[in-house]
């Protein structure tokens, strides 16, 4: 059933694209009309690439005013803005009046001055003062990401005229099914979820049955801690506030999502030594990409320098037993995967909360006798085929082995410590990922290698 849905949506798109190139709008907006919200924008957006701007904005236009709100508030900014600079001033403030307020603060955010300017212009005092107020948050707070489209009750309030307000404020909120209880002073005094005030008498004051115990967030907290407290309570909605404790706006999960979104795919770019950036792969440029990538190469390629001049240090070593140069990768390899891995784990458990800088001795423990047991298994693993495989004797097959055994003990070690450490500092534990470990531990391993060769081969 699945496929064959897939099948008629694909039909369906190929259809909507040869009409629009055949500029058949009204078929096509017919078409388009079959599918939701969603996955009209994605259509149109395709529709960009293939059959070009000016016929999708056409078709665009052709939408009914309802729905072309809700597929703009999908569209990603490139296409967002490609439609405001192609509207007339009326479509442009209809659309920005309808749409969701936090998403509306999204969009303004990225617009140039002078279309901002254009939309306050059109905006009643009110409306400017708050748009102002949203758009002078620090970027990746809290402010930034909330919206004052909530319900507000009182606590002298009963459940009956709790519910009246909810069906007279609930369309232009962006959750019903957690309200807000806020004193005369507009401070945050409790909350209230829709499914207590459903089952309870209508006579009911709200101030017997609100919880006072709940979890807030500041305007100025960053938008990760956010993303942390959603992860940690399963939160729909977070209330706000500010520093004298008044309720200011909510964030809501679809928002948070976006948030955690990014935030994982900063952390993989910083894992794998490329700088964060928002914009998606095909958007950026060569050079912003060369941008992006080089410090990291850079810094690794200056490591492997100084592991070179390590290696030419034991030169004479080296002569003596050049057997020993074949298993350098081996040791190097494998002491990067081992800490990497540890790395990885701590890394992610630091993101989800799991772990906390009060860990950190534990953590150590743990990964030591980890990297033993681990280092102990590949090195006999190794010494087994160094002997019967490659016919090495038993002291350079001890040489080798007992080297792994500590390169994988204490890479394990490091790479458990380096992220804890980097958050002790205020740094992000990402950047303590494979590309960095990987490159102390070459610079070990090497110093490690030889020195135990010198004293167990005699060289």
């Amino acid at each position: 059933m699945d496929y064959v849905r897939e099948k008629l949506s694909e039909e369906s798109i190929s259809l909507i694209l040869e009409l629009i190139e055949n500029k058949n709008y009204i078929k096509a907006r017919e078409e388009l009309l079959k599918f939701n919200e969603v996955d009209i924008a994605e259509i149109l957006e395709d529709a960009m690439e293939a059959a070009g701007v000016d016929k999708t904005i056409v078709l665009f236009r052709t939408l009914p005013k309802d729905i072309s709100v809700e597929v703009f508030s999908y569209l990603d900014l490139e296409e967002q803005l490609t439609i405001i600079n192609a509207i007339t001033d009326k479509e442009l403030h209809y659309i920005f009046e309808e749409l969701p307020f936090d998403d509306m603060i999204d969009v303004l955010e990225e617009l140039p001055a002078n279309i901002v300017d254009k939309i306050l212009e059109k905006s009643t005092k009110e409306e400017r003062k708050l748009i102002n107020t949203f758009l002078n948050y620090p970027e990746n707070s809290a402010g930034s990401l909330m919206t004052p489209d909530y319900i507000s009750l009182q606590k002298d309030m009963t459940v009956k005229d709790a519910l009246s307000h909810i069906k007279k404020e609930g369309m232009s909120s962006e959750t019903v099914y957690t309200c807000y209880v806020k004193d005369k002073g507009r401070k945050l005094i409790g909350i209230i979820s829709l499914r207590s005030l459903v089952i309870s008498d209508d006579d009911v004051l709200l101030e017997d049955i609100m919880e006072t115990d709940f979890v807030h967030v500041n305007v100025l907290d960053d938008q990760e801690e956010v993303s942390n407290q959603f992860r940690k309570y399963g939160f729909i909605a977070i209330p706000v506030v500010d520093n004298e404790n008044r309720l200011v706006g909510i964030i809501t999960v679809d928002d948070i999502l976006d948030i955690i979104d990014e935030e994982i795919t900063e952390d993989f770019q910083k894992m794998v030594g490329v700088a964060a950036s928002t914009e998606e792969y095909l958007d950026t440029g060569v050079l912003g990409h060369v941008k992006n990538r080089l410090p990291w190469l850079f810094y690794l390629m200056v490591s492997s320098m100084i592991t070179g001049l390590i290696i030419n240090q034991f030169e004479i070593l080296l002569s003596q037993a050049i057997v020993l140069v074949s298993y350098l990768p081996l040791l190097m390899g494998t002491g990067g995967n081992s800490g990497g891995q540890s790395a990885t784990l701590i890394i992610r458990g630091i993101a989800v909360g799991d772990i906390q800088p009060k860990n950190v001795w534990k953590i150590l423990w743990k990964e030591l006798r980890v990297g033993f047991f681990i280092g102990l298994a590949l090195s006999l693993l190794n010494f087994t085929k160094i002997i019967l495989l490659d016919g090495q004797n038993v002291i350079v097959a001890l040489t080798i082995c007992c080297s792994m055994l500590i390169i994988i003990t204490v890479a394990k070690a490091v790479g458990g410590m380096l992220p804890m450490a980097a958050k002790r500092l205020g740094i992000d534990p990402a950047l303590m990922a494979n590309p960095m470990i990987a490159s102390m531990t070459d610079m070990f391993s090497v110093v490690t290698y030889f020195s135990l060769a010198s004293i167990i081969m005699g060289l």
